[in-house]
């Protein structure tokens, strides 16, 4: 899939593909100053807000660097059905908002088709799982205190601004649960400065950061999406190869055992299982088996999609052997006979394709891999989180002006 978001990514911090992603500290700046806009706005991140049923954490407030208590700012409404939905007190989000506070929307790319296609772009590009938060903050207000995520994060400035101070690493490697603590912030300073929209950031795990508006002015504003990569490590391929041993009834057994030889059997077996799946294999095999996050079913009775694209979360393998072509991703193993490969690569690609006067075999090969959950159907909604961002292909002059 070839998305803008990416290739202005790649541009902006001088890379030749996604092997940088988690190396060293990156900075530059978006050649297209339209493309922040174009991903969110202050507005559109309020109202995504407004309309969705929210809890915490995955909806957060902050003031003066400290969390504000979820009760604030999240509200428990009885429906007709006297069934209680959390959402957000959009009167006390405003408040927040004017009184220098900052809004948190964990997970945003699930309630907006943009940033949706924008995560799948960057997930089939990098390899990896890839998620989206939002932060607006408003005035002077002090942000986020020093800290290291345990993931990737590529930040993109939306609008406003905010200034930011990056430090190294003050242990190789750190992660979520690890073998010792990593409390003790590290004394280089990579960077320090102020991010404007269009000014893009790589921050490595382990890097310490914050971000703050104080200074900035009590009337201006910042909101900037941060793209998180969970990458798998050598603990990650370690934890499989244990479950997978769970297969085997010699690794069941307890291992206070009279038998002397069992000890030797485990070594010899984890060894030849470590060898067997590689973590090339591991790798490999995960990100075939993951399953889209989401997907729009084919409902016959609404009629033949006028279009549809490929929603799995990460790049399908198609793959010739004779006369037939497999297709492996989404937890799916598919075979074809050779006739369709083609049209297995343009369905396939991540690119929103519209169906408008194509042959009735592409068409029921679209129909085919919206039933396995492969691809969905083209909506209204999901077809703008496309536009201008990815090329579309179409099988006639025009593409439908609905969905």
């Amino acid at each position: 899939m070839e998305h803008r978001l990416v290739t202005h990514i790649e541009k902006a911090l001088g890379w030749a593909g996604p092997g940088s992603v988690g190396t060293a500290f990156a900075r530059g700046r978006l050649t297209n100053p339209e493309l922040p806009a174009r991903l969110l706005t202050p507005h559109k991140l309020l109202d995504l807000i407004k309309r969705r049923h929210l809890a915490n954490p995955q909806l957060r407030c902050y003031a003066q660097g400290d969390e504000i208590h979820p009760s604030t700012f999240l509200s428990a409404n009885v429906n007709r059905r006297r069934q209680a939905v959390s959402q957000a007190d959009m009167v006390a989000l405003g408040r927040i908002l004017n009184e220098g506070g900052t809004v948190v929307l964990d997970h945003v790319d699930f309630f907006d088709p943009t940033l949706e296609v924008a995560c799948r772009a960057l997930g089939w590009w990098s390899g990896e799982l890839t998620s989206a938060n939002a932060y607006l903050a408003v005035g002077e207000t002090d942000g986020f205190h020093l800290h290291w995520d345990d993931h990737e994060v590529i930040a993109v400035q939306i609008s406003g601004e905010k200034s930011w101070e990056v430090r190294g690493p003050s242990r190789p490697a750190p992660m979520y649960r690890d073998a010792e603590r990593n409390r003790t912030p590290s004394e280089e300073v990579l960077w320090k400065g102020t991010m404007r929209a269009g000014d893009v950031m790589h921050i490595p795990r382990g890097y310490w950061h914050a971000a703050t508006r104080l200074g900035s002015g009590s009337r201006g504003h910042s909101l900037h999406v941060t793209f998180g990569f969970t990458k798998r490590t050598g603990v990650t391929w370690a934890n499989f190869l244990s479950d997978a041993a769970r297969a085997d009834e010699t690794f069941r057994q307890n291992l206070e055992s009279d038998e002397g030889a069992t000890h030797k059997v485990l070594t010899d077996k984890l060894s030849a299982l470590a060898t067997d799946y590689s973590p090339e294999r591991y790798l490999d095999e995960l990100r075939s088996s993951t399953p889209p996050a989401r997907h729009l079913p084919y409902v016959t009775a609404f009629g033949r999609p006028d279009g549809v694209a490929a929603v799995t979360e990460f790049a399908p393998s198609i793959v010739r052997s004779g006369d037939t072509v497999q297709v492996c991703g989404g937890g799916k193993r598919l075979t074809f006979h050779e006739r369709a490969e083609a049209g297995l690569r343009t369905l396939l690609s991540g690119h929103p394709v519209y169906l408008d006067g194509t042959s009735e075999d592409i068409i029921t090969l679209a129909d085919l891999l919206i039933t396995e959950g492969l691809c969905e159907p083209l909506t209204g909604e999901s077809s703008s989180g496309y536009t201008g961002l990815v090329t579309p292909v179409t099988y006639s002059k025009q593409p439908p002006t609905s969905a």
